[in-house]
């Protein structure tokens, strides 16, 4: 059975109709939109279009996918710069230009699945200066997307934290979502060492995410543990990606629960791992040698005397009364009531008479 993160990448379900990819400062997300990417274009049947804005198309296909297939369109936007370039638009002009751009290989592409990849919804949104527009034409893109159902989605890169990005994760934007979040090894090794808190199987689900959770989203933290003093840099060869999958399972896409695994990723393994098999976590799985319970020495052995009970000894202390002083009885019927006992002292002024009466006022 195939893992979240590899069901995500390879094999969408029908009902997940978006994919949102967030990285961060201290670790991107990249090679798995490479990745996303390049099997939404070998799929058969399955029509892509790539808007670039921040990467160029060059990072995600390359030129003898482009020309094998009429199914790829790619709009390159990148050397767009809102008051720099010479087809400088603003406002409602830099959106028409979008929607064209966009929509319509969309809507006149051939029949089957569609997918829509955007790197990144941070750069469109500062083209277009408005969270409204922006969270609108993704909107649009999202019905036309679910309008060819079967494996189509809308795929979205963002870079946290983003202003946009707790608007996309709401339900009311899509019931449905697949959130791959990609953070540095170096969290998890952090977590093992300072919370003793290790992934999963090592401790406890609901433990470890009850830490993992309010660490990683302030991103302050894996910044400083990546780029501090005693950290090794970010790096595209080996990361940890959090999946959290909401509202897949049937075909209404109907599910209540939310499923939220950690998975590797690792270069030289050509994407999706364990984590056991990442490079710089193998030491969080050595496990140092445990002797057996029934191969240790019994303490009690070659002794003078003897520290064991035999059973009509055993039952013998069983019967002994506890010296309990309410044994039986609820504390309210043998409890006394609560007081203060106080015996003055000979220096303490315990008279009536106003302390403040020597006073002129």
């Amino acid at each position: 059975m195939p893992s979240l993160l590899s069901s995500a990448i390879a094999h969408p379900a029908r009902n997940q109709h978006l994919l949102l990819l967030q990285s961060t400062t201290a670790q991107t997300c990249i090679p798995v939109l490479r990745e996303v990417v390049k099997q939404s274009i070998e799929r058969a049947r399955e029509t892509a279009v790539l808007l670039c804005l921040l990467y160029p198309p060059s990072s995600f296909v390359g030129e003898e996918a482009r020309a094998r297939s009429d199914r790829v369109v790619v709009v390159d936007r990148t050397t767009y710069v809102p008051g720099y370039s010479d087809d400088f638009k603003s406002g409602s002009d830099l959106l028409a230009s979008l929607r064209h751009a966009i929509l319509e290989p969309a809507k006149s592409g051939p029949p089957g699945p569609l997918s829509i990849a955007i790197d990144s919804v941070d750069t469109l949104l500062s083209d277009l200066n408005s969270i409204s527009e922006t969270t609108q034409l993704l909107s649009e893109l999202l019905s036309i997307v679910r309008a060819r159902g079967g494996t189509s989605r809308l795929i979205l890169h963002a870079l946290a934290p983003s202003p946009i990005l707790p608007i996309l994760s709401q339900t009311r934007f899509s019931p449905t979502l697949t959130h791959l979040i990609a953070h540095p090894t170096a969290l998890l090794t952090h977590l093992a060492s300072a919370y003793l808190t290790p992934p999963p199987p090592l401790s406890p689900p609901e433990k470890f995410w009850g830490v993992f959770i309010p660490i990683s989203e302030r991103h302050y933290e894996s910044e400083k543990l990546v780029f501090g003093s005693g950290g090794e840099g970010s790096g595209l060869q080996e990361f940890v990606v959090e999946v959290l999958v909401r509202g897949g399972g049937d075909a209404t896409g109907r599910r209540r629960g939310v499923e939220r695994e950690l998975e590797g990723w690792s270069s030289s393994l050509n994407g999706p791992c364990e984590l056991r098999e990442l490079d710089s976590l193998k030491t969080l799985w050595s496990k140092k040698p445990v002797v057996e319970a029934q191969n240790a020495p019994d303490p009690t052995q070659n002794l003078s005397f003897n520290l064991n009970l035999t059973p009509e000894q055993a039952r013998s202390r069983a019967q002994v009364p506890l010296p309990y002083a309410h044994e039986g009885k609820p504390p309210a019927q043998t409890a006394t009531p609560a007081a203060i006992l106080y015996d003055p002292d000979s220096a303490d002024d315990l008279d009536d008479d106003d302390p403040d009466e020597d006073l002129d006022i």
